[in-house]
């Protein structure tokens, strides 16, 4: 089973948790905007006030989803949501002020990463709560690891161990691995279980694989609690089945 970070990288399913949080934050903001009641705005100053956040969250809305290449009737869904909430356009701020598009980019089938791109915050992972699957030195970005160590140490608390089986893969790396796959594949089968070089999510340094990186996984029990909690840690599942 692969999962992937989203420290803002599937943006769209992050857009759309905050989305469902964000009616309540609205309101506080809308408060804390007035210290006291002598400032409180008529209905008309609250009117305009409301309208031109609406206008400042859609502008900073459409660059979000246009950085990620959120596909068109997603986009749409997202931009229809947020309308609703004003608390939104808070939420997103937090997205902004991180000026890295690595953390943001959409990297799939159809969206490659440039051939150079290696992450500048690699580490190597510590295995405190969960453990390696394989021999190799492997490695994440510090935040992504960071939240496989918190996903883990919930994991082991449920009574289960996370066993790594993969992370970060270098566009070299990914060559070797995609002409191995084809080679005992053929490319059309291999291109179904393999990413081509720069279209593998491994390069953000942000994916993990978990235990047989097969099917399998998703029926055993672990696979199931992975699949029901990752998202509380700041994963997703990449490729759902019939992707």
């Amino acid at each position: 089973m692969k999962i992937i970070t989203r420290q803002f990288f599937l943006i769209s399913l992050f857009l759309f948790f905050l989305v469902c949080c964000a009616a309540k934050e609205s309101q506080e903001i809308l408060r804390d905007q007035y210290n006291n009641e002598s400032e409180r705005p008529n209905a008309e100053q609250v009117q305009r006030n409301r309208r031109q956040n609406e206008e400042r969250a859609g502008e900073k809305i459409s660059r979000v989803l246009l950085a990620a290449q959120i596909p068109q009737e997603l986009a749409l869904r997202i931009r229809e949501n947020a309308a609703d909430n004003g608390g939104f356009l808070s939420r997103l701020d937090q997205i902004l002020k991180n000026d890295d598009p690595y953390l943001r980019i959409l990297v799939d089938k159809n969206h490659p990463l440039p051939a150079d791109y290696e992450p500048d915050d690699l580490i190597e992972l510590k295995y405190n709560s969960y453990r390696a699957g394989i021999t190799d030195t492997m490695m994440l970005r510090e935040k992504a690891e960071a939240a496989l160590e918190e996903m883990s140490a919930a994991a082991r608390t449920a009574g289960f161990t996370l066993v790594v089986s993969s992370a970060y893969r270098s566009y070299e790396y990914q060559i070797g691995s995609f002409e191995r796959w084809t080679a005992r594949l053929g490319l059309s089968r291999a291109e179904q279980v393999s990413a081509r070089p720069g279209y593998s999510q491994h390069q953000l340094g942000l994916a993990v694989d978990f235990g047989s990186i097969t099917n399998n996984f998703a029926e055993t029990a672990v696979g199931r609690w992975v699949s029901g909690n990752a998202t509380r840690f700041g994963f997703s599942l990449s490729y759902p089945q019939g992707y």
